[in-house]
């Protein structure tokens, strides 16, 4: 019977070890953002995000060091969020106004696609392929909210079209089974990269 005594006693120690090596372990392989070591940062209002003449995007400064971030996107009549993917978080959009055609595509090359409207919601899985599409006649708007303080947006046709040095023109035609004269006037409709 002593001995059924000290083995509940160890089983339950060495439980309690374990969640406390769980908990420390989390807050380093799970947490999205580390804090940063500033407790206010001084936005540049002047700066845009412009996606195309259809599209806007203006960041809230006030979530900075937060871990998380979020947008406003309006979006003209024709407007869109071309293809893209964020690599460090995963993004969900709250409809203010209007209508959009949103979708993103799996691993397995599945299209998941949804018109949604205003109150409705939609999440982009973190690193997936994605898109929004106004396709009404009015404006639309919305809220994006991201898992990360630090998103990354990479848009497929800039990274592959514009980027600095650019990718191959052999590499790209093949890839899209065009000739490299197509990917040279493909290539001409896009602004250079910056350099960072």
């Amino acid at each position: 019977m002593a001995a059924f005594g000290i083995n509940k006693i160890f089983q339950s120690m060495v439980t309690t070890m374990l969640f406390l090596l769980a908990i420390s372990i989390d807050r380093y392989c799970f947490a999205a953002d580390e804090d940063m070591l500033q407790d206010v940062c001084v936005a540049d209002l002047n700066s845009s995000n412009i996606g195309s003449p259809f599209l806007c995007v203006i960041k809230v400064p006030g979530l900075n060091t937060l871990g998380v971030s979020l947008s406003r996107i309006d979006y003209a009549p024709g407007g869109i969020n071309p293809p893209h993917t964020h690599p460090r978080a995963s993004e969900m959009v709250f409809v203010l106004e209007g209508e959009l055609e949103v979708g993103f595509i799996t691993t397995a090359n599945v299209l998941v696609s949804k018109q949604i409207t205003k109150g409705e919601v939609f999440v982009f899985p973190r690193g997936l392929v994605h898109f929004q599409k106004n396709n009404g006649k009015v404006p639309a708007a919305v809220i994006s909210a991201f898992n990360s303080q630090f998103p990354g947006t990479q848009s497929i046709a800039a990274t592959l079209f514009a980027a600095s040095p650019t990718v191959p023109d052999d590499i790209l035609a093949q890839t899209f089974q065009i000739n490299t004269e197509d990917v040279q006037q493909i290539k001409s409709k896009f602004a250079p990269a910056k350099k960072f």
